[in-house]
């Protein structure tokens, strides 16, 4: 936001603050300044010259040659082109080194066989405007040579606000919400302004009906005599204001609009109120109702921009009658905007909800000053002043100004002055600073708060009672107002001191450490990338899955279309990413943390149930037909959510078939792991259910072998980990066996693992699967299992003899189980 302090001396004095030490403290206490310009710099370069002859060129009829007074000793000869330089003129002259915008720079020349020392300058090339059909023709009290600045009193500095700084601050989104913060911080005297409503007569007012609750206020002022000149231009004091903070001039009527809205933050609008009541308004607007109301679904408006806006009702409207004639909060509309040839007008100022302005601003594409402001939640009692402001200013300009109807003012508001108790003693021990309840006092009261003290005034207890223009969303409990206490003494005057209290250790957060140790652990030796997206689940996913119907949280106003429902676990989410990863690379291991939600499952508060999970995808080209076995990635996930557990010092229970199969998992491909004290299983492995793959783009050149893994954390938290006791290191040397069993395609590796348990009773140390093998040699529907056994006794070395024990004892056991041993 742009502020200027030629503005700003309308409301505070500003004698003895230069425009740095002013940056500074506002920086310091309110807002944070981005920067600061000169307004017009090239008018202090460019100087007040008066035009004491004008003669014909001799060799050219469009052109002039003019001795102008700069007030140097002698007078300056021009060559001048502008149709309408006169003599007598008081005249913007650009003299010899002078660089004017665009970088243009003023050098002795000779125009047509005369020589031209300096240039006359329009308002085009002073880049103070369009207009360029002549020169600039000044105020005859101009003094002659005074830089032009000075002589028309705009010397001015402009202040950019960083606008994210002021969100929280309705008042400060106009001028003089920034005086009264410079009126308290250097304890000056904020000027009045007259807001008060003009005489007004008896006739019938405008009537006004609010059918929605999204405007609270609504005020209309009927404005009658306006002269045509003033809906042409503005007083040079008005254009020269708005041109500083960046507002092009239009009229009378539309800057004074933007005037009141950047002086007092409230923004407002000018109907033609012969527009409102024409025929053109449609028949039922002749009454001059205003009807404030919801737009109807696909309704149509044009805006002032010439746009036409297709509405849905939850956007809000001002109707003649029922015909709209401005996007309430926005802009007004095409069918409303003052004619020239006026003489009749409606002032709107109103309060509108800020969430309804800023959704329709953002869906419609238009933002506007008025919007932002609105989006802010402006206070409801503003718009009352801002009424009497734009009235007492028209009036001053335009002196035919008349109100030929009493102010019609309609609403249901509540007026949100508030009151909050504050300990002087608490704001003592928050800012670290000995300040007295005098102090502070004086503080808050700089700052438009009104105190009063409750009991002994050594007792420092105050009850604040919070201004309107505060309390509509900035001040609302006892800590903002120490706030405030504290960036008006300013920070920077707090001494710094030792911390007396006791440094108390956070506690620990066991989800935080889980999740940031499973994130080292793959993506350290597991190679894995963490994947992050959001909970929002493509609709056509769901579908794919035939999950569709099945409860999911949804999301009223969803970000993307088509991603209203929210997931339940988080492995649908890596599917979602599957595809993009695959065409760029051949081998892709992504793992997410994120949570899942169940509405079946509801708290006391109505919330769905939230649950954390670790969700893993390994995906490639399919193996071929001898790849070894660590190329099985559903195998390859098996490992690795065993050695999560493992290394969160739990034993790993039994993989089990049995479970509810999720709607990605391979039916006859997916297995469980739950612990004895739980019925749901708390870890699923399985291969992608085929179907899914080319539904998921998994087809063709990226058709894949796509393991998924999911862990639910809740379980991992709650599970107590294994107690561990001391184990020595072996201190004799152990020997490998390996064994190869050949079984149906059904049976379990467990199965033979605790074969091999019980065949080498309590000498085995280790037993590792590395290989598996399905082929010619074992038949259809069978597989082979290859196991590294480490053989180890605790009393003695093993030799040959106890390898052969081992082996009769599990070729035995194999047999019996209906297994056959390879290799013997």
């Amino acid at each position: 936001m742009f502020v200027s302090m030629r503005w700003l001396a309308r409301h505070v004095s500003l004698d003895g603050i230069t425009p740095e030490q002013l940056c500074n403290d506002l920086t310091l206490s309110t807002a944070e300044v981005e920067g600061l310009e000169r307004f017009a710099p090239q008018l202090h370069d460019v100087v007040v010259g008066n035009v004491v002859e004008k003669n014909a060129h001799p060799d050219a009829e469009k052109l002039s040659i003019c001795r102008v007074d700069v007030g140097e000793q002698d007078a300056l000869t021009i060559v001048c082109g502008a149709p309408n330089v006169e003599s007598g003129q008081k005249v913007a002259v650009a003299c010899i080194g002078t660089t004017l915008p665009f970088d243009f720079k003023i050098k002795k020349s000779k125009i047509r066989g005369v020589e031209s020392r300096g240039m006359i300058c329009s308002v085009r090339e002073l880049d103070l405007g369009e207009e360029h059909d002549g020169i600039w023709v000044l105020p005859e009290n101009a003094s002659v040579g005074a830089p032009v600045a000075e002589a028309l009193g705009i010397d001015d500095w402009i202040i950019e606000i960083d606008n994210k700084s002021l969100t929280h601050r309705p008042d400060l989104w106009g001028h003089r919400g920034i005086a009264r913060e410079i009126a308290a911080i250097y304890e000056r005297e904020l000027l009045p302004i007259d807001t008060a409503l003009p005489k007004c007569g008896s006739a019938v007012a405008t009537p006004v009906s609010i059918e929605t609750k999204g405007c609270p206020r609504y005020i209309a002022l009927q404005i009658d005599g306006v002269s045509k000149s003033t809906t042409q231009e503005s007083p040079d004091w008005l254009r020269w204001l708005l041109l500083a903070v960046g507002q092009r001039p239009i009229d009378l009527l539309v800057d004074l609009s933007n005037f009141v809205m950047l002086d007092l933050g409230q923004p407002n609008h000018v109907f033609d109120r012969r527009q409102l009541n024409s025929e053109s308004a449609k028949a039922d607007a002749i009454d001059r109702s205003i009807v404030v109301r919801n737009a109807r679904d696909e309704e149509i408006i044009i805006t002032l921009d010439g746009e036409e806006r297709k509405l849905r009702s939850t956007d809000l409207l001002i109707c003649a009658g029922d015909t709209a004639v401005a996007l309430a909060g926005i802009m007004g509309g095409e069918l409303s905007k003052v004619a020239e040839e006026t003489d009749s007008l409606l002032l709107e100022v109103a309060t509108f909800d800020a969430a309804t302005v800023r959704r329709t601003s953002t869906r419609v594409g238009l933002r506007s000053d008025a919007s932002a402001r609105f989006e802010k939640t402006l206070d409801p009692t503003l718009p009352l002043l801002a009424a009497g402001h734009f009235a007492n200013l028209l009036s001053a300009i335009d002196p035919h100004a008349s109100y030929p109807a009493p102010l019609t003012d309609e609403g249901v508001w509540k007026d949100p002055t508030s009151e909050i108790e504050l300990r002087c003693e608490r704001v003592r021990t928050a800012l670290g600073k000995a300040l007295s309840n005098e102090e502070i006092r004086g503080i808050l009261e700089r700052l438009a708060f009104r105190v009063e003290t409750l009991g002994d005034d050594q007792k420092g207890l105050f009850r604040i009672f919070v201004p309107s223009f505060r309390a509509s969303k900035d001040i609302t409990i006892e800590q903002d107002l120490i706030e405030e206490v504290g960036r008006i003494y300013r920070y920077g005057n707090i001494p710094e001191r030792a911390l007396t209290s006791d440094i108390v250790p956070p506690p620990r957060d066991e989800r935080r450490k889980l999740v940031r140790h499973l994130q080292d652990r793959l993506s350290g030796g597991a190679r894995f990338h963490e994947n992050l997206s959001y909970s929002f689940i493509d609709d056509a996913l769901l579908e794919k899955m035939g999950e569709l119907d099945r409860p999911h949280v949804s999301v009223i106003n969803p970000v993307v279309q088509g991603e209203a429902k929210i997931r339940r676990s988080v492995a649908p989410s890596l599917l979602s990413a599957l595809e993009a990863n695959r065409r760029n690379r051949g081998d892709v291991r992504l793992f997410e943390l994120g949570k899942g939600y169940e509405p079946e499952h509801v708290s006391e508060r109505g919330e769905p149930r939230e649950r954390h999970f670790l969700a893993m995808v390994w995906a490639g080209p399919p193996p071929g037909k001898k790849a070894p076995y660590d190329e099985s990635r559903m195998m390859g996930l098996q490992a690795i959510v065993e050695d999560l557990i493992r290394s969160r010092g739990r034993a790993v229970p039994a993989w089990t078939a049995d479970g509810n199969r999720p709607a990605w998992a391979h039916p006859g491909k997916c297995l469980f792991l739950r612990s004895e004290a739980d019925c749901d299983a708390f870890a699923v492995v399985a291969e992608l259910e085929p179907g899914l793959a080319p539904a998921i783009g998994l087809d063709g050149d990226l058709k894949s072998e796509v393991a998924i893994a999911e862990i639910c954390l809740d379980a991992l938290l709650e599970a107590k980990p294994d107690a561990e006791g001391y184990k020595p290191l072996p201190r004799f040397p152990g020997i490998k066996v390996d064994v190869a069993v050949a079984i149906d395609e059904a049976v379990p590796a467990g199965e033979v693992l605790a074969l091999i348990e019980q065949a080498g009773k309590k000498q085995v140390a280790q037993i590792e699967l590395f290989d598996l093998y399905r082929g010619k040699s074992v038949g259809t529907g069978r597989k082979s299992l290859a196991f590294h056994v480490l053989l180890q006794s605790d009393t003695k070395t093993l030799t040959d003899k106890e390898e052969q024990k081992f082996l009769k004892r599990f070729e035995r056991l194999v047999t019996e189980a209906g297994f056959e041993l390879r290799g013997r």
